[in-house]
């Protein structure tokens, strides 16, 4: 009898511990490894654009400067994807147009019926710029002359599968007028430069790499948004917002050309929890100038501009930090 005892005993303490532990792992979210670090999934988006090693930069620096945890970003099909992603649990952390996440969270577009709720916004990482190339040498002067052509519009699960679709419309255009490949922006310049396709759509960082690799060898141009259309996205959609792409943003680019832009915003699940966000949204924007030495875009992270866009609720931990740095919140 005593020996039984003892043993229902050691079985006792057994669970206990392990239930300990499994609490402790829930209350900060994420899956805990065998060393003890707290791994977390971010969703990035294309490896030819510019979400995926932004995000590889961003996760390397929270890994140096976050004890216990290891995040480890996820080529996905970007906005769309990652904020369904984080919707069923299978990611932490997400990069998405704030245009969006704005429709996951209120259950419009691509989320309608199916609402996210489960996520909050951690901040702007940058401005997501629409860029439309073509050959230099082609007969595509316009949006309007896309009508028949091959074009590139992004890959499935993106912003920017949307976002031109909207910039068609406003042009007076649809899917049915051309013809679609829903390739990665890398595939798509690869494609472009070989004459297999006629233009390609992308919302990318500025400037974007994969351009900047067509323009070493081949010689493009920028189709602009003009200004009647824009006024018609920005009547639909008021997410969507002017920026002239400077002269000289690109090899063989000598003239300012119309585009529009969304922002580019971290998204984390709500099942991490309050002090662990804090520390990512700190190191995410003090240690921004370590983030752009691994890559460009970096520069362009600025607590000042952290909210800019941001319509869903906003993370308890970054929200924690953005009153410590006596930033506004959003009403």
């Amino acid at each position: 009898m005593k020996r039984w005892s003892f043993w229902l005993s050691v079985f006792l303490i057994a669970a206990l511990s392990l239930t300990g532990c499994g609490k402790a792992a829930d209350d900060g979210g994420g899956a805990e490894s065998e060393g003890g670090e707290q791994q977390l999934a971010l969703g990035t988006g294309s490896t030819g654009g510019t979400y995926y090693p932004l995000g590889g930069a961003m996760a390397n620096q929270w890994n140096k400067d976050v004890d216990g945890v290891k995040v480890t970003p996820q080529a996905t099909g970007a906005s769309v994807e990652n904020m369904a992603l984080i919707g069923k649990g299978d990611l932490d952390l997400g990069m998405a147009v704030n245009m969006t996440a704005d429709d996951a969270y209120n259950g419009k577009a691509d989320f309608k019926g199916q609402a996210v709720k489960n996520f909050g916004a951690v901040g702007v990482i940058y401005p997501e710029v629409i860029q439309i190339v073509v050959p230099k040498d082609s007969d595509i002067q316009s949006i309007k002359d896309l009508k028949g052509k091959r074009v590139a519009v992004g890959p499935q699960g993106s912003a920017s599968v949307n976002t031109t679709r909207d910039i068609l419309k406003a042009h007076g255009l649809s899917f049915d007028d051309i013809k679609p490949f829903y390739d990665a922006f890398g595939d798509a310049a690869t494609k472009l430069k070989d004459g297999q396709l006629d233009a390609s759509f992308g919302i990318l960082g500025l400037p974007a790499s994969s351009i900047e690799e067509i323009t070493a060898s081949e010689e493009v141009r920028l189709l602009g948004v003009d200004d009647g259309a824009l006024k018609k996205m920005q009547a639909e959609r008021p997410f969507y917002q002017p920026l002239n792409i400077p002269g000289g943003t690109y090899k063989g680019q000598d003239e300012d050309v119309q585009t529009v832009t969304l922002k580019a915003v971290l998204y984390a699940s709500n099942d991490l929890g309050e002090d662990l966000v804090y520390q990512l949204t700190k190191v995410m924007y003090q240690k921004r100038d370590t983030i752009a030495q691994a890559h460009e875009t970096g520069k362009q992270i600025d607590p000042e501009k952290a909210l800019e866009g941001v319509t869903t609720p906003i993370h308890p931990g970054a929200k924690k930090y953005f009153e410590e740095k006596n930033i506004e919140l959003p009403e």
